[in-house]
């Protein structure tokens, strides 16, 4: 191999949720144990890497979007190849690979262990197969307890934590295999060992606890191309956890598509109770953030666990996706507005400060007025701290797409602007609800005219921020600092708060 071989440059590009931001990582820790220096320009890059989002119809476009613009790089700047990975290329393989002739390669899941290679191999001229679209539920067993054995032919992102150590007497579950040394910076001289590398500089890092789902939500595409339910063996997230502690990760910002069904494949329904202690036990780390609660899978123990867990945050995001019963049965999901409002105030009897969020949907097929009605009644009894409203589009492939009772574009477009309206003055309202409360703030950010945080009940990018008044002759915090402050005021969702 040249030496210009063994430094060829690659751009990861990410798009769509922080699951991705874990594969990007991984694929760049595989990238530079493979020699490969990593840029941030994509016009600097012999090759880039377009990580995309096959969620929903815009996050699609926009996937489009940054790979036709990277392709333009190739005429301007260094750039030979541009490749496409992630959501959108696994759900779509051989479809997207003929559609975007721009795209030199389209790659799945099963090609991040090898990628190293594929990408030498497409710079030499060569074109690795697309992936050919199917259902990935099908590569793991029904029963998600015979998954963890036969899960070691699966390539599943985001699970390649590598330790010397195999599955020991009384341990539950799958590990993942040890792989050769990697370089110093992918992992350290001792201690964890980790095929991941750091792409910012972000005092908090999402941890992936597992992999796909087994709900089948009418709406939802994601369980077909993420493939069944896999949780990670604990020992391998808490190996991650330490060695993200050691790169300046404050906050852990715990991941998967269904957090409540950890443990369910390793014969352990307590599993991510029992994980929560050892992961805030971890040095360097102060906080411990639980994403994507699945509201029918919440138990009592494990809201137990979260609110009696120092280190865990109040911060609870659950999945309501509306809150009619008729609109929720045939979204082939459970419950309604007075289980959701039971939920919620069981979540405050233990935390009465806590954040609480969601995502829901409008214009759902066969949803009426009344439901939209019982919707706005319950986002308004129920005081959340931040609502994401999502306008329904057919999604390929899913039984949504097949339901009668759809309801007209021009609608959904009113109902979508009504509830967005209702939810932009409702979570206004929250925050400043929260004013005269003490917060505990993560710096993420200072300039010369501001420092920007996040409080303990706000979730990383989506959830606002807490902007500090800092007082003039004080010296600055720096990133990755904890400041004490009080609430004076909110902008929104934001918070303005003085410290202490």
């Amino acid at each position: 191999m040249s030496s210009e071989d063994q430094h060829r440059s690659v751009a990861l590009v990410t798009l769509g949720c922080t699951r991705n931001e874990v594969d990007s990582e991984e694929l760049a820790g595989r990238l530079a144990a493979g020699g490969w220096t990593l840029v941030d320009d994509v016009a600097g890059a012999d090759v880039a890497v377009v990580n995309t989002c096959g969620f929903i119809e815009q996050a699609k476009k926009d996937s489009i979007d940054v790979i036709l613009e990277a392709a333009e790089a190739k005429e301007s700047g260094r750039t030979q190849a541009v490749v496409a990975v992630g959501c959108m290329a696994q759900r779509y393989g051989t479809e997207l690979a003929e559609a975007l002739p721009e795209a030199d390669a389209v790659l799945g899941f099963d090609s991040y262990a090898d990628m190293s290679a594929h990408l030498r191999a497409i710079l030499a001229g060569d074109r690795p197969a697309a992936p050919t679209p199917g259902d990935r539920r099908h590569l793991l067993p029904l029963t998600p307890v015979q998954r963890q054995a036969a899960g070691g032919g699966v390539s599943v992102p985001g699970h390649a934590t590598t330790l010397d150590t195999d599955t020991g007497e009384g341990t539950t579950g799958r590990r993942a295999p040890h792989t050769p040394d990697l370089p110093e910076g992918i992992a350290p001289a001792s201690g964890p060992r980790v095929v991941r590398q750091r792409l910012d500089q972000r005092p908090w890092a999402p941890l992936k606890i597992a992999s796909g789902c087994d709900r089948r939500c009418s709406f939802c595409a994601i369980p077909m191309f993420r493939g069944a339910f896999l949780s990670r063996h604990p020992d391998d997230v808490v190996a991650e956890a330490e060695w993200l502690g050691m790169h300046g990760a404050r906050e852990l910002f715990l991941v998967s598509e269904n957090s409540t069904s950890y443990g369910k494949d390793l014969g352990d329904l307590g599993a991510l109770d029992a994980l929560l202690p050892r992961l805030t036990a971890v040095e360097g780390v102060d906080w411990v953030r639980v994403s994507y609660l699945q509201p029918a899978e919440v138990r009592p123990t494990l809201l137990d666990a979260m609110a009696g867990t120092p280190g865990v945050v109040p911060w609870y995001d659950l999945s309501f996706q509306h809150s009619s019963a008729a609109v929720l049965r045939r979204m082939r999901r459970f419950g309604s507005s007075e289980s959701f409002l039971e939920l919620i105030a069981s979540i405050r009897s233990r935390s009465p400060l806590a954040g609480i969020r969601t995502n829901v949907i409008v214009g759902f097929p066969g949803e009426t007025d009344a439901d939209v009605a019982e919707l706005t009644s319950f986002l308004t009894a129920a005081r959340l701290d931040v609502v994401g409203v999502f306008a329904y589009s057919d999604e390929d492939g899913t039984e949504a797409q097949t339901l009668d009772g759809k309801v007209g574009a021009a609608e959904i477009a009113d109902r979508y602007a009504e509830v967005s309206d209702l939810v932009e003055s409702l979570t206004a309202d929250r925050a400043l609800d929260r004013v005269g409360e003490e917060v505990s703030v993560l710096v993420e950010e200072i300039d010369e005219e501001q420092v920007v945080g996040r409080s303990a009940h706000q979730g990383p990018d989506v959830d606002g921020a807490t902007l500090l008044t800092w007082p003039e002759g004080r010296d600055l915090p720096v990133v990755g600092d904890f400041v004490t402050a009080v609430v004076v005021d909110a902008e929104g969702v934001d918070l303005v708060a003085e410290p202490r």
